[in-house]
């Protein structure tokens, strides 16, 4: 099983960043897909998550407005399209996986990040 995430680097504030995660070794479109950050010296956040099956997408209140996660089950693949950045963004980026089976048992998979920078 892999997530690895691509797309991180250093961005001026207001500018715009769109990361991607692949994933392998798993049934994709069965897991629900999120994106985590960790700032400098914090706790690892959730920042969206989308749904397969339903389609629906949630997003933290930081980030509404702003970020834009999606999918494409074809390409296992999961994006995070980040618009007008701030400099409190800037944190490492992971993709998670997880999907709870009918027994209860849960299945969770992260990647090992991305860093994104949000520097003048």
């Amino acid at each position: 099983v892999q997530l690895v995430e691509s797309g991180g680097g250093l961005v001026q504030p207001g500018g715009s960043l769109r990361l991607s995660c692949a994933a392998s070794g798993f049934t994709f479109s069965s897991y629900v897909m999120s994106w985590y950050c960790q700032p400098p010296g914090k706790e690892r956040e959730l920042v969206a998550t989308f749904t397969s099956a339903s389609g629906v997408t949630n997003y933290a209140d930081s980030v509404k407005g702003r970020f834009t996660i999606s999918r494409d089950n074809a390409k296992n693949s999961v994006y995070l399209q980040m618009n007008s950045l701030k400099s409190d963004d800037t944190a490492v980026y992971y993709c998670y996986a997880y999907r709870t089976a009918s027994s209860g048992y849960k299945v969770a998979y992260w990647g090992k990040g991305t860093l994104v920078t949000v520097s003048s």
